[in-house]
């Protein structure tokens, strides 16, 4: 007991008393404070962002595999030999010729026997849609 104060009392010369405002407690009969697992909250944050990102991405990757499959099917048809030109909405099918040549033709698989690539349909953006 210095100073004629007991140690329990918070006391300064600045403030004076100021217990009541402290963000601690500052006797003996005061709750004990307890501080946060804040490591776990953070690492169940982390785990669960990880997961969506993942999820994200896996998803951008495949809109990309799908935006790249289109790419090159309609650089094939649009490289392909034809002569006539394709209207919209019809159906046509893509073969390989004997030289290795794609060409277009309105004939279906089942009238001719030719190597068939697939059959497409001309939609109104001039994007050619794989049907089969």
């Amino acid at each position: 007991m210095k100073n004629g104060k007991p140690d329990n009392v918070v006391f300064s010369i600045e403030n004076g008393y100021n217990a009541n405002i402290l963000p601690y407690a500052t006797n003996v009969g005061a709750p004990v404070i307890k501080t946060d697992d804040v490591v776990s909250w953070k690492n169940r944050g982390i785990s669960n962002v990880n997961k969506e990102f993942a999820n994200k991405f896996n998803e951008l990757k495949m809109q990309y595999q799908k935006l790249m499959e289109e790419y090159e099917w309609n650089e094939l048809v649009y490289n392909a030999k034809f002569s006539f030109e394709p209207v919209v909405g019809e159906i046509y099918h893509l073969y390989i010729a004997e030289d290795s040549t794609y060409f277009l033709s309105l004939i279906s698989p089942q009238e001719w026997n030719k190597e068939h690539i697939g059959t497409f349909q001309l939609n109104s953006d001039k994007k050619w849609v794989l049907i089969n």
